[in-house]
Parts: structure tokens; sequence; C-alpha cells
């Protein structure tokens, strides 16, 4: 079941530079070789429930093994039969956009 999350993974009290942690969670997301796309506010990742679900997870724990309390925002998005929708969602829009 085709699956796509917007997540924002956040570490709590570890001071204002978050930018090695993002990255640290990046690392995992990255290294599953789901289709993600990253933005200023979340991050978007694309695939079967399970698969997606255990990168989530996996990339909550880079702050959780270190005793970090981890902030977890997420949306999702499950199209049964869909496939590609990160980008197909932005091509319908943009499709009407120009009409």
């Amino acid at each position: 079941m085709n699956t796509l999350v917007s997540v924002a993974i956040a570490p709590f009290g570890v001071g204002d530079e978050l930018s090695d942690y993002v990255n640290d969670i990046i690392g995992v997301i990255e290294e599953s070789g789901l289709p993600y796309r990253t933005t200023a506010m979340a991050t978007e990742i694309e695939g079967e429930w399970d698969a997606v679900f255990a990168v989530v997870k996996a990339a909550t724990e880079t702050l959780t093994a270190q005793g970090i309390r981890a902030y977890v925002s997420l949306n999702a998005d499950i199209r049964p039969g869909h496939l590609d929708t990160m980008h197909s969602k932005l091509e319908k829009i943009n499709h009407e956009l120009k009409n």
C-alpha cells in the first residue's frame, strides 16, 4: 500500500543549533533507499507502509538512543494503487496553474 508521509523530527533540550541532529536523521532516511525530499520544515518519504514507518522509527531513534527527547509531527496520505505521488501531486497542481 503506497504511503506518502510528511514528517518533521526534532530534538528537544539540546540548544538552538539542530543541524547536526537533523543531518543524522536525514542520513537514516537516505540510507533507507526510499524516495524522499527534504524542505526547510519537513521531509517527505514515500514507499510501502511498513517500510516508510520503519524509516520514521529508525530516524527518531537517532535521537532517543542518545537519551534525547524527540518531537515527531507526521501527516500521511495512503493511496492504494498509486505510485510516485510525491511527484505526481505537484505535476497535477502545476498543470492546473498553467491552465
